[in-house]
């Protein structure tokens, strides 16, 4: 995310644009609005529409008409949120509502939408014939020794040709939650699954236990069904909206009152939760990341990319938030300090894991720069920074009362000056899972280690570049740098990042290419664009993210998509994990601009060829990136699975699996954890001590130390780049 406030111009603009809706006399008080609640629904959504599509159309980065293209797309992602699991609509109905797929270009220009309306209709309809079927189905009971598969993966799925066939779809998906109820309380009394690795061929099940299983998923359903019930027109008018605005870029966004509120606390802050930021992904909840220093934070097993399956409060039952609001889920998820929460997630493997949180207060402390002295490896000497960035922030509404406001590049300099004070050998920048924050601290943080230069490009949609720039000659340090990023690096890190890589400056490692997301995309308030009074009616509207610019490397190329590639690969330990703008619908392609003129660090270069070739040699000979190495295998060989089996002896034997790796996982790391002998200080210093990847980065430094510097052959200590 990047933090940037819109102009007094841009809303000036949309006041200016709202004039002439008002001319039309629609939504003006003194135009006699009808109180009447169809009238007055009708016109806030006439209101959002125009709003909406002039910021779209006038606005956005993409240059994109409101055509039948746009609609197809748009049509598409409202599906996807209608019933992400094809569990209530029929292929009629899909056909149904295609007549609109077309339309909603019109509609949208227009202000009179039909297909929200038609559909939510048909919706609610279905939802009730499923409450119908689920309890037949439940009444009839299971074959439980019968072998049979289920699809879990609804993108692998088509809608139902018919009743029958829908019939089907629910009884597998109900034999299959009480089977994993079935077994999830077989467990909790005495262990019985993990302790056998296939089902006793004498066992026979316990009727009562079964009972118990069935009871509760009935009522889990229930739960379910009953908040489908409860989302209102006016919310699928909003999801509606959200679709339109998705279909240009996935980073632009509708966000509706509610949401809004969800999107500026997103879990964090001092709210009593458990410090995870969650979206809603066509119809799940998905992480997208954990704020540093949280009680998910600590408790360790909760992380970007799972999905959110259930939610229970302690020993409670589980309820069942796919296809829940995320509104809903977040009040589920949050509650007061020292309770606990479980949540049912399936990892990006395929595998579903329960995790218990304490939720607590959210502490922020890990929030902000922190900064130690690592020795550098026993046989070689040296001693090394290290300063972790976990992300970009800074205090933009800052009104001189608060005496410590706080930000990125003054914690990043003072940290500087404390290092320097030891003589260090060189330094490891961490940015591994920043998402971003603010963009002039990325500039500033760039500036520290650079003479002076440009540090990033931004382009607009009328192909306008702005150059950003280090304007002071001063470099804090000027020794050997790495910077270690991940898939999760993004935005404002892959400026730092790619900045620093451009002019020469440092390395980038890491064990994946960066997230890709170049884009700036300011959250407008949809309320500021109303006249003061004469709307007052239809406050809140909600807000709107837009994406308006793209960003650009120095030597010219866009980190959208691409993201920073390292310029020496560790092992990535998430092989399968499809996460960052390549992988997201409509996202905004890769490009390039002309490069800006620069002038790469004055000083000689070293080999990454002899430095990639020694790193990859110690790592084929580590114990502890070998014991990283068994992880990734097993957790490959379990990735990717969405057929869920159906037979008790089936499942049985799966669970079992999933349970003995998950304790030869625990019992690898625990292993590896008591060869560390780095007991120093607090947890977070612990964790630095036993991490891998810095590991290795002190090794690279080490090798930067005690190698012969070399003059790049592909460019003079002061050559200047255009």
């Amino acid at each position: 995310m990047n933090t940037f406030r819109p102009s007094r111009f841009m809303l000036r603009s949309f006041i200016v644009l709202l004039a002439g809706l008002l001319l039309l006399g629609v939504g003006s008080s003194s135009a006699g609005v009808s109180r009447d609640a169809e009238s007055f629904e009708v016109n806030r959504q006439r209101l959002l529409s125009y709003l909406l599509s002039q910021q779209l159309t006038q606005n956005h980065y993409r240059d994109q008409a409101l055509d039948d293209q746009f609609s197809a797309a748009a049509f598409e992602l409202y599906m996807q949120q209608l019933d992400s699991q094809k569990r209530f609509l029929l292929q009629e109905d899909v056909v149904r509502l295609r007549a609109y797929e077309h339309q909603i270009d019109d509609e949208v220009l227009s202000g009179y939408l039909q297909l929200p309306v038609v559909s939510a209709v048909l919706h609610r309809q279905r939802i009730d014939e499923a409450e119908i079927l689920i309890r037949q189905i439940m009444a009839e009971g299971f074959d439980f020794r019968r072998s049979e598969s289920l699809q879990t993966d609804p993108d692998k799925l088509d809608y139902c040709q018919d009743r029958g066939e829908l019939r089907e779809r629910w009884r597998k998906t109900l034999k299959y939650q009480v089977l994993s109820r079935y077994l999830e309380l077989l467990e909790e009394q005495g262990g019985a699954v993990s302790k056998a690795a296939a089902m006793p061929k004498d066992y026979r099940v316990d009727a009562q236990l079964l009972a118990t299983a069935s009871d509760k998923v009935l009522k889990s359903i229930e739960q379910l069904l009953l908040r489908l019930r409860q989302v209102t027109r006016r919310e699928y008018v909003d999801r509606y909206f959200d679709a339109v605005c998705r279909a240009f870029d996935p980073h632009t966004n509708f966000l509706a009152p509610a949401e809004e509120e969800e999107f500026e606390i997103s879990m964090k802050g001092s709210l009593e939760g458990i410090g995870a930021t969650l979206q809603q992904d066509d119809g799940f909840i998905k992480v997208v990341s954990i704020v540093p220093g949280s009680p998910a934070f600590r408790q360790g097993q909760l992380e970007a990319e799972d999905i959110i399956l259930k939610v229970a409060e302690g020993s409670a039952e589980p309820i069942d938030i796919v296809d829940a609001r995320l509104r809903d889920a977040v009040r589920l998820i949050r509650g007061k300090k020292g309770s606990e929460v479980r949540l049912t997630v399936r990892k990006p493997a395929g595998m579903q894991q329960v995790i218990p949180i304490v939720r607590d207060v959210v502490q922020i402390q890990e929030s902000f720069v922190r900064s130690t002295l690592l020795a550098g490896p026993a046989e070689r000497g040296g001693t090394f920074g290290y300063i972790h960035i976990p992300i970009f922030y800074r205090d933009f509404f800052d009104d001189g009362q608060d005496s410590t406001p706080r930000n990125c590049t003054d914690d990043v300099q003072a940290a500087l000056e404390k290092l320097s004070v030891s003589k260090i050998d060189g330094l490891v920048i961490d940015l591994r899972n920043n998402g971003g924050g603010a963009l002039t601290d990325a500039v500033q943080i760039a500036g520290l280690f650079i003479d002076q230069g440009p540090v990033v490009q931004i382009r607009d949609s009328n192909g306008r570049i702005a150059v950003l720039e280090d304007k002071d000659p001063r470099v804090a340090f000027d020794g050997p740098v790495i910077v270690l990023v991940n898939r999760f690096s993004a935005s404002a890190s892959e400026i730092l990042a790619a900045a620093l890589q451009d002019y020469r400056r440092a390395l980038v490692v890491g064990d994946h290419a960066t997230h890709g997301k170049g884009t700036v995309k300011p959250v407008l308030n949809l309320d500021r664009a109303l006249p003061p009074k004469s709307m007052d009616q239809y406050r809140p509207l909600g807000a709107m993210k837009l994406t308006l610019q793209k960003f650009y490397r120095v030597s010219g190329g866009s980190t959208q998509v691409q993201g920073v590639e390292p310029d020496l690969l560790l092992p990535d330990p998430l092989p399968f994990v499809q996460s960052g703008e390549r992988y997201a619908d409509y996202a905004l392609p890769w490009d390039t601009v002309a490069p800006a003129s620069y002038t790469p660090w004055q000083s000689t270069s070293f080999d990454i060829d002899t430095l990639r070739a020694a790193s990859q040699k110690r790592l084929a000979n580590s114990a502890r990136f070998q014991v990283l190495t068994e992880l990734r295998k097993r957790s490959q060989d379990r990735g990717g699975i969405t057929e869920r089996p159906l037979g008790l002896a089936d499942l049985w034997q799966e669970l079992s699996a999933a349970k003995i790796a998950q304790q030869a996982d625990a019992a690898a790391v625990a292993s590896d954890e008591q060869e560390q002998e780095n007991p120093i200080g607090d947890d977070w210093l612990k964790r630095v001590g036993k991490d891998l990847f810095v590991g290795e980065a002190m090794q690279i430094l080490a090798d930067l130390k005690g190698s012969k510097p070399i003059v790049n052959q592909m460019t003079r200590a002061a050559e200047t780049v255009y």
